[in-house]
């Protein structure tokens, strides 16, 4: 039996455990919300957010002390407010009296009780616990303060001290690694709480089926409401891992799933066009949505390479390597048109630094190529030697798109294709002299990109090794700094840096794309990226 035979009678037993027929969700009996992750779930705690499967999952199920809104704006949750000290040390978060855990065996005569500011202090401490074992750990790392950092005066109200200024903290804190989770839970089901889930989210734990689908229901009790009206709007959740992005195509075209995320090359011009937009004929079946994500897509040079020979030491030879690319055309040929050239720095669009007119980036300029590539002693390319590009399979086609493109300026780039998990460690040792990687912000703040190139920093993140003193004291600045304006004005000066040296050739700042049953109503998007169901419905 192939493999799509088997996910379709999968999902047809799945529907009928929820009751849901084979033609798709029977909207008369329960409104449940459909939808696929290529990638499987590997843990419902939060200690454990670290990737966007689970991620999702986690955030279905669990609140944090702040949320962001589809803006970026640091929004209250289970905090109604907050104040921060002059110092900028002391963060005092007063929080909800109307919040509970999920009804759950761990609790007595199984009944969630009130959330009180001891679980905060329990929760985000849990995340530095070495038994635990966190992969979050490094969020607060070198930032709290030494002693009595996570402190709960009282039930309404937690206290987080840090051990200097620093403003992305805000940011931070709404990661779902700092969900908040009952001291009573983890304990009571200990090892096996990554498949228990107890939290205080607008949907709660009814069954996972590891690699194959995860169920929840609606939180009756939930905190939050909607101009009003009470959250969430749907009944529940069913979310299913078929790995094979054209089989999860051909599920949501059938209508068996409400939502799918990302594009594959198999499909693509299904359903985009190649300007990006959907396709004529699936119009009143589905909605496609496309937004500004915080992941920015680059090629990247190993700016301490001790080959004398290497021509990427040179900067005009770096600054000839960005102006011979065209990116618009390497977006509409090869993705459809999603994702926005990256002519404006490392910052990606989403973010309030991101600021187009005053950070002039690279555009497409063969002529001005030409004449860098003269100064630097190579006229026409001629004694030039061939560059070695690495990439992984996944990206051979755009690596192999900018070779072509730089071999009219008489550039030879040879691409190199290499196991993800070789190249990154390549990359980690300063063995990898031009590289195609990615960055994803860990939270919204410009911070999370910048700190790729400040010089004190090793790999990762500096994969570049590049070091300038003006773009180190710009960033240390800017980690003090309150006022948002002037944080602006300094990561907007430290991507001038960035353009001007160009350890990097700018490539595009990523989108989302996300497809959607026409009848899904209240669907949005933000920037990192995350599946908000609780305000959904039909």
């Amino acid at each position: 039996m192939n493999d799509n035979i088997k996910n379709t009678i999968f999902i047809f037993f799945i529907g009928l455990l929820l009751g849901c027929g084979n033609e798709g969700p029977d909207r008369s009996h329960l409104k449940v919300f459909h939808y696929n992750q290529p990638n499987a779930v590997t843990s419902l705690d939060p200690a454990f957010a670290r990737s966007q499967n689970n991620i999702w999952a986690i955030d279905h199920l669990y609140n944090s002390l702040v949320q962001l809104d589809d803006t970026l704006n640091v929004r209250p949750c289970l905090a109604k407010s907050w104040d921060l000290s002059n110092d900028g040390l002391t963060y005092t978060f007063h929080l909800r009296d109307d919040v509970y855990f999920h009804d759950d065996e761990a609790f007595p005569n199984g009944k969630g009780r009130k959330l009180v500011a001891d679980d905060v202090v329990y929760s985000l401490g849990r995340i530095l616990d070495k038994n635990v074992g966190s992969p979050g750990g490094w969020i607060f790392k070198g930032k709290i303060a030494d002693e009595n950092a996570f402190s709960a005066p009282n039930d309404s109200t937690f206290i987080l001290r840090l051990k200097a200024p620093f403003r992305p903290m805000m940011g931070i804190l709404t990661m779902q690694y700092c969900c908040v989770v009952p001291r009573e839970a983890v304990e009571h089901y200990g090892k096996t709480f990554r498949e228990h889930p107890v939290g205080t989210g607008p949907f709660q734990f009814k069954r996972w089926m590891e690699n194959q689908a995860l169920f929840l229901k609606k939180n009756e009790n939930y905190f939050e409401k909607e101009n009003g009206a009470s959250l969430p709007k749907v009944d529940g959740i069913r979310l299913s891992f078929i790995n094979d992005r054209k089989t999860a195509y051909l599920e949501l075209m059938n209508g068996r799933i409400d939502f799918m995320s990302g594009l594959d090359a198999s499909f693509v011009n299904e359903l985009l066009t190649p300007d990006g937009e959907l396709q004529y004929n699936l119009r009143e079946q589905l909605q496609f949505l496309k937004a500004p994500y915080l992941n920015m897509e680059y090629l990247g040079i190993n700016m301490e390479s001790d080959d004398p020979n290497n021509p990427l030491r040179i900067k005009e030879v770096r600054q000839a390597l960005n102006y011979g690319i065209d990116r618009e055309l390497m977006l509409r040929t090869m993705r459809n048109n999603v994702g926005k050239a990256a002519n404006s720095g490392f910052t990606p669009r989403g973010l309030p630094s991101h600021n187009p007119e005053l950070v002039k980036g690279y555009s497409y300029d063969p002529d001005k190529a030409s004449q860098l590539l003269a100064a630097a002693g190579f006229p026409n390319g001629e004694g030039l030697p061939e560059i070695k590009l690495m990439t992984n399979k996944d990206y051979e086609d755009l690596c192999t798109f900018c070779a072509r493109q730089w071999e009219d300026l008489g550039i030879t780039v040879k691409v190199d294709i290499l196991e993800s998990g070789t190249l990154r460690e390549m990359m980690s040792k300063g063995q990898a002299s031009f590289f195609r990687a990615s960055w994803i912000a860990d939270y919204p703040d410009p911070e999370t990109f910048v700190t790729m190139f400040y010089g004190k920093h090793p790999a990762p993140p500096n994969y570049t090794r590049f070091k300038n003193a003006t773009l180190d004291e710009l960033y240390e600045a800017a980690l003090l700094e309150n006022d948002d304006a002037k944080r602006k004005a300094m990561y907007q000066e430290m991507d001038r840096i960035l353009i001007e040296e160009a350890p990097v050739v700018f490539l595009f700042y990523d989108e989302t794309a996300v497809f959607a049953r026409r009848s899904v109503k209240g669907l949005s998007r933000n920037a990192v990226n995350l599946l908000k169901v609780k305000g959904l419905g039909w």
